[in-house]
């Protein structure tokens, strides 16, 4: 929808992935519907620790994750990685490839 501009990760983005075009994978949870899908092509810009929880729920309007989400804050320290661009893949398209940015690898549009 384009609310939210930072992923939040509990560890920073691997250097070699900031200003590179990726696939966004998503992935349907225990209750889920549907297979893996590729729904965007995305590329954060930046990088940064949050040095404390009350920063963390200000960016609130930036993540989209309130205190009862379960991705709220927790004992790991928090990163935020800045989405730079979207563009959207419609419809999706089934992957069934592995999963996760340690086996991201470059894509040409």
């Amino acid at each position: 929808a384009g609310k939210k501009t930072i992923e939040t990760r509990t560890y920073p983005i691997p250097p070699q992935y900031l200003n590179k075009e990726m696939l966004l994978i998503e992935t349907p949870s225990h209750a889920g519907k549907f297979k893996s899908r590729i729904i965007a092509i995305i590329k954060f810009a930046q990088c940064f620790k949050y040095p404390n929880r009350k920063t963390f729920y200000t960016d609130y309007h930036l993540h989209r994750i309130d205190k009862n989400s379960p991705w709220a804050w927790q004992d790991k320290p928090k990163w935020g990685w800045h989405v730079e661009l979207v563009k959207v893949i419609d419809p999706p398209v089934i992957f069934w490839g592995k999963k996760g940015i340690v086996y991201t690898k470059g894509i040409w549009v």
